[in-house]
């Protein structure tokens, strides 16, 4: 009898101990997560103060400084007109982070990981700035 209550106790301790660890390690996770969210917001707000954000076409993002969008761009660059693909941002390409999703601007389908862009003219502007118009997804703007 106290073998058998000696092994309940032992197992009821593991089991315990099991679940104690387990709340730990979601707990500091979840500390994580609110500091990187914290981080990403403050240096969003610098940003915008300086005028410098830009929103990712496919899952509509905030780009901080530093952060660009993954595109080939098409024909010579010294055209001021050029065809360009846009695959996405870090957020939304390769993968996608939890809860974005990638939507194409004119049609508002989903726009697929594999295989899936947006189809852009780039206009190269004489004063060396560049404009982007989107011309719909790998799904609306077959060629």
């Amino acid at each position: 009898m106290d073998d058998k209550l000696l092994y309940i106790i032992a197992a009821a301790s593991f089991i315990v101990l099991i679940l104690l660890l387990n709340w730990y390690i979601k707990w500091k996770a979840y500390g994580k997560e609110e500091a990187e969210a914290a981080r990403r917001k403050a240096e969003a707000k610098k940003a915008a103060l300086k005028g410098l954000i830009v929103n990712c076409p496919l899952c509509n993002s905030l780009l901080l400084p530093g952060e660009d969008l993954v595109s080939r761009v098409y024909r010579p660059m010294n055209v001021p007109d050029q065809l360009c693909t846009i695959n996405g941002c870090p957020h939304c390409y390769p993968i996608p982070e939890k809860g974005i999703k990638r939507v194409c601007p004119v049609c508002h389908k989903t726009v697929p990981l594999e295989n899936g862009h947006l189809t852009a003219r780039l206009f190269n502007k004489s004063n060396g700035k560049k404009h982007v118009i989107v011309t719909g997804c790998s799904e609306c703007a077959k060629h």
